[in-house]
């Protein structure tokens, strides 16, 4: 998994027009806001996310119980981190997990400010999140799934993560022309991720349809 915790950098880039000369602009956009981490902070934290990310109704709709373990993939700052760990309570327990020791002391940051106690950070490796088998009820996984190398691999060591009873949560763009997002060539269609992972041992459980940009599918396994 290659730089996972840029994922979410890509969510306010706005997308350019088709073409050779489109996509290199949006790479450019991409490479100056990964090498200003204050700015890929900010813009991670835009309250502009909250009007297609729509986290209240994205939380409600898992219906977390009080005393879950939730492992956030890619967590970057934390946005949706420590809304999990509100959630889940003083008894349960977020894994933030990011391969990049910026956000994952960004986090720890977070967490002493917050006295967020129920928050885990793991620097992770690319390809493992590190975690203990049979050790988490949820992965939770918005707009990184497009950035993971051996997505085969890591689905395997999910799946042995995962509790009886576990979900799988994916969360990302739907392969179109959007006003932003990542490159085209960088998404996963809706079709193919649902195909991916029936294939790996998963089958999909529900579906959320209220995100304007974003498909919202949750994964149990077979």
């Amino acid at each position: 998994m290659k730089f996972l915790f840029l994922a979410i950098t890509t969510l306010l880039l706005p997308l350019p027009s088709s073409g050779q000369d489109a996509v290199k602009r949006d790479q450019h956009q991409m490479h100056r806001l990964h090498n200003d981490p204050k700015a890929y902070m900010k813009a991670l934290e835009d309250p502009k996310r909250d009007e297609y990310q729509k986290p209240h109704e994205v939380l409600t709709a898992l219906n977390i119980k009080p005393g879950e373990v939730i492992a956030d993939i890619g967590a970057g700052t934390g946005y949706f981190t420590f809304r999990l760990a509100h959630h889940v309570g003083d008894k349960g327990k977020v894994y933030a997990i990011d391969v990049s020791p910026d956000m994952i002391k960004h986090i720890n940051r977070r967490i002493r400010d917050t006295k967020a106690n129920n928050v885990t950070t793991i620097l992770a490796e690319p390809d493992d999140p590190l975690l203990p088998d049979h050790s988490v009820n949820r992965f939770f996984i918005c707009d990184v799934w497009h950035h993971v190398d051996d997505q085969k691999k890591y689905l395997a060591l999910m799946k042995k993560t995962l509790k009886p009873d576990g979900e799988v949560v994916m969360i990302d763009f739907h392969k179109k022309e959007l006003p932003f997002g990542p490159p085209m060539q960088m998404k996963i269609a809706r079709e193919d991720l649902i195909k991916q992972l029936e294939g790996n041992g998963f089958k999909l459980a529900k579906e959320h349809t209220f995100l304007p940009h974003q498909y919202f599918l949750v994964f149990t396994p077979k």
